[in-house]
C-alpha cells in the first residue's frame, strides 16, 4: 500500500487512495453513519469477506475510516468515516451525480462492448 512513486497530480493521489473496486462504495455506505462489518457486507452485495476486510484496513491506514472496538462480552466493531473520509465523500458527490445522469448510456455502451474492446479501453492513460 506504500506509495511507489511521486504523484503526478492531485487526481493521481486521490485515485490511488480510492483504488479498489469496493472502497468508494464502502465510503458511500458509511456516509449514513457508523456500521458493523455485517451491515457493510449486506450493503455491498457481492464483496467477499476477505476483500472487505482488506479494503477496510487500507481505508483505516489512509485515515479515511475509523475502526472502533467496543469492550463487550461479545466484542463489537464499528466502522465510521473520519473527517478526512467525510471530505472525500463530499468530493465524490459530483462523481456520483455524473454517474446517475449518465448511467443508462454507460450501461448500454458497456453491454455492447466485447471483452477485447473493454481491455483496450482500459489501457488509455489517465489525465489529471
Amino acid at each position: 500500500m506504500k506509495q511507489k512513486r511521486p504523484y503526478a497530480c492531485g487526481v493521481d493521489a486521490a485515485v490511488d487512495v480510492i483504488d479498489g473496486k469496493w472502497k468508494v462504495l464502502i465510503l458511500w455506505s458509511l456516509s449514513t453513519g457508523g456500521k458493523r462489518f455485517g451491515e457493510l457486507k449486506r450493503d455491498l452485495s457481492g464483496v467477499s469477506e476477505k476483500v472487505l476486510i482488506q479494503q477496510l484496513r487500507e481505508l483505516a491506514a489512509d485515515e479515511l475510516v475509523h475502526r472502533r472496538t467496543y469492550a463487550e462480552v461479545v466484542p463489537r466493531v464499528e466502522y465510521s468515516l473520519t473527517e478526512l473520509g467525510r471530505s472525500l465523500n463530499e468530493a465524490l458527490e459530483p462523481l456520483g451525480e455524473w454517474g446517475a445522469r449518465n448511467r443508462p448510456g454507460i450501461e448500454a455502451r458497456r453491454a455492447h462492448l466485447s471483452p477485447e474492446r473493454v481491455n483496450t479501453a482500459d489501457n488509455h492513460p489517465r489525465h489529471g
